[in-house]
């Protein structure tokens, strides 16, 4: 019976096999339409561009009690919830028409002062210039105050 039932699995996928190569080279394969992508909640169709900027920015311990918190970054045209949406847009187009992603974490080996900015920590996600951004910001030491301080008015001022 065992012999029976292997013999049959054998000749049935030798004859399926054989008839593979036979239905494709009758029917050739079509292209799939363009899916949508899904990019930060929302889908974005194949003719629309993923090239913009919309960053979500969450900021804590600033000093600044109203600095604090989760707002949202959009550019071209600047709107969302960030209370400096025109002006942060503006430091951004700056950066990318020099070339510089302000976004770069500090590198390991640079020589930093050992100040102590604060306990202000900030995180950027989302996209800026159609590039996936996940950065960490905080004033830990002369280097990163600089970067945050650089970032300003996307990061508030910190006290």
């Amino acid at each position: 019976m065992l012999r029976r039932l292997t013999l049959t699995a054998v000749a049935s996928l030798a004859a399926l096999s054989a008839a593979a190569p036979a239905a494709t080279a009758v029917t050739p394969l079509l292209p799939l339409p363009p899916l949508p992508v899904l990019q930060h909640d929302r889908l974005l169709s194949p003719a629309e561009p993923a090239d913009g900027t919309r960053l979500t920015v969450t900021v804590s311990d600033s000093g600044n009690p109203t600095a604090d918190g989760t707002f949202e970054l959009e550019c071209g045209p600047a709107g969302g919830s960030h209370p400096q949406a025109q002006r942060a847009c503006d430091l951004l187009d700056e950066a990318e028409q020099s070339g510089k992603n302000p976004f770069v974490p500090t590198d390991r080996n640079a020589m930093c002062t050992m100040q102590a900015g604060g306990p202000a920590a900030a995180r950027v996600e989302g996209t800026w210039q159609g590039q996936p951004i996940d950065a960490r910001f905080s004033r830990a030491n002369g280097c990163e105050i600089s970067r945050w301080n650089n970032l300003v008015p996307v990061l508030p001022t910190a006290r």
